[in-house]
């Protein structure tokens, strides 16, 4: 059983909200988030309601401020926990929307896209299999992007209004 456990102060201080499915408004729950513990399952927790800006992925462990999440601030807004993947991972990016142009398949890590594709730029991708963080820098930095098996057909279907991608990884549990 997944749970994540909010809290407004810093270290795990104040006040705090338990969840342990998803929630499509916190704001009711708690004014701002400063530390944040998972203690079961994956969980994406985003900036706004209803599950739209900022990304952050966590898997379990202790994060007592937003910058342990590689949060931009303390705004957390919704959150939904995605289920444990034990199968293969296979996804095509390609550089021009609607999954045109130069195309390369992946079944594991990048952490520099542009040493591999050849590209800076991912415009649209198929998640053939698996679940896939895109990262906004090289390394693992910066924005994340969490993808679902399905097609996007452009970047913005990912929630992203650049379509620069610097590293991506399979999601997986002790990442």
């Amino acid at each position: 059983m997944g749970k994540i456990i909010f809290y407004e102060g810093h270290n795990f201080q104040g006040r705090h909200y338990e969840c342990n499915s998803d929630c499509a408004d916190t704001f009711r729950h708690f004014n701002c988030c400063n530390s944040i513990r998972v203690t079961g399952g994956h969980w994406v927790v985003y900036e706004k309601p209803n599950f739209n800006g900022y990304q952050y992925i966590l898997n379990q462990g202790e994060y007592p401020d937003h910058h342990h999440w590689m949060g931009f601030n303390n705004c957390i807004r919704s959150c939904q926990m995605f289920p444990p993947y034990r199968g293969a991972y296979r996804m095509r990016i390609y550089n021009r929307p609607e999954m045109s142009g130069h195309m390369m398949e992946f079944m594991d890590d990048c952490p520099n896209v542009y040493e591999r594709f050849r590209h800076r730029d991912i415009f649209s991708s198929n998640v053939m299999e698996g679940y896939w963080v895109f990262y906004e820098h090289p390394n693992y930095m910066g924005r994340q992007y969490f993808l679902r098996p399905g097609e996007y057909r452009a970047c913005n279907d990912w929630a992203c209004h650049n379509p620069m991608v610097g590293s991506f990884r399979r999601m997986r549990s002790g990442l």
